[in-house]
């Protein structure tokens, strides 16, 4: 039985993207590989239902300090924790490692979602981009691998980090199996009704911020013919950047065409599969899994060209510049006006999910985590 210890932050209290990637491979390693043993490290623990599993698991070590201890427990303090519970290899699961990680003799492997900061440093605080910065970078030239969650993301890690792009393994992302059930008519419409949400309607997932570009979504919307115009169901939430969207459907009519809402995790799947469109026309991503979640969930997607977008949506969805709402309303017209085309994309792109099962992308971390322990 081999021990393994992982920054378990995001897995207990972010319950979007980084939060997600650490739950989904967490659960798909005690399921595949229930021989060893997973100590999951946090400052806080924060106990919902999604968080339970790994509460309740005798697969799962939770561990976190004293309240007074948490300050710089997650970047130094940790390294005591590691060692009193003999971790044979450390996984820093959201870009991120201890400081001296390297003089305990333990193995580590980071994960590097995305470097959006440098391309897009206006999307973030000056003090937030010199943070970021160091510790991804620290992460990058301490770890004995790096995972990167795209190729996209690989090669941004050897452009700005200068990392020998054979440290590097691109290991995808996978998505809760919830979205690999399909769910029957008679389990949706009560969803449906709970939420009041309509029989025919778009989908779009995500934080509502300028980079996930929904303000591209609507502007699209409104270059539609009335004919083919049907609602679009918002699920996320948002500050400011909700604002520009809000007065933007106001200005030009559209207000009752948008559903602002937000559902639990067990309805979410239910929601995907009955939505005509999935939109995730991103201006930047680390890989995207909204995207492997519709197509999972045999759904239609339009998403961007850029970044790490076309690794995740593969070659039938539909792929647009996110400047360009035009793009996006032609998308839209094309798939709700033919049929035909719209089987093709829900066919193909069921099939190339098949590259994002938990089964496989599990078995390529743990031949990783092997191989660092000379046991392959």
């Amino acid at each position: 039985m081999l021990r393994f210890g992982y920054d378990a932050k995001r897995l207990f209290n972010n319950f979007t993207g980084l939060g997600n990637y650490s739950r989904t491979l967490l659960k798909n390693l005690s399921y595949y590989y229930p021989d060893h043993a997973y100590f999951l490290f946090s400052p806080r623990i924060e106990r919902k239902a999604d968080t339970k599993f790994f509460t309740s698991s005798a697969s799962f070590t939770p561990y976190s300090p004293s309240p007074y201890q948490r300050m710089l427990w997650r970047s130094y303090s940790i390294r005591y924790a590691l060692k009193r519970h003999k971790i044979q290899l450390y996984h820093g699961l959201s870009n991120e490692l201890p400081l001296g990680i390297n003089s305990t003799r333990i193995k580590s492997v980071v994960t590097i979602h995305d470097l959006v900061f440098k391309h897009r440093p206006d999307y973030y605080p000056f003090f937030d981009r010199q943070v970021y910065d160091f510790k991804f970078n620290y992460a990058c030239q301490q770890a004995d691998a790096i995972v990167a969650i795209s190729e996209s993301t690989k090669a941004d890690i050897v452009h700005f980090y200068d990392i020998p792009p054979e440290k590097i393994k691109v290991i995808y992302q996978s998505c809760d199996e919830r979205f690999m059930q399909e769910k029957s008519p008679k389990l949706i419409e009560p969803i449906l009704a709970r939420y009041q949400l309509p029989a025919e309607f778009m989908l779009y997932v995500g934080t509502i911020s300028e980079r996930k570009n929904l303000l591209g979504i609507v502007q699209a919307m409104a270059q539609l013919p009335q004919s083919m115009r049907i609602p679009l169901v918002v699920i996320g939430e948002g500050k400011e950047y909700k604002t520009q969207v809000l007065e933007f459907l106001q200005k030009a009519g559209l207000s009752e065409w948008v559903i602002f809402t937000q559902v639990s995790n067990d309805d979410l799947p239910s929601i995907f599969q009955k939505a005509r469109i999935f939109l995730y026309p991103s201006r930047w991503e680390g890989f995207g899994i909204p995207v492997i979640e519709a197509l999972f969930s045999r759904t239609p997607v339009i998403s961007s060209k850029v970044s790490s977008l076309p690794e995740a949506a593969g070659p039938a969805s539909w792929l647009v510049d996110p400047e360009e709402p035009a793009e996006i309303a032609t998308g839209i017209e094309r798939i709700l006006s033919d049929d035909a085309f719209r089987h093709n994309m829900i066919k193909t792109g069921l099939e190339y999910a098949q590259n994002f099962r938990g089964e496989v992308v599990t078995e390529e971390m743990m031949d990783l985590y092997l191989d660092l322990l000379g046991l392959d």
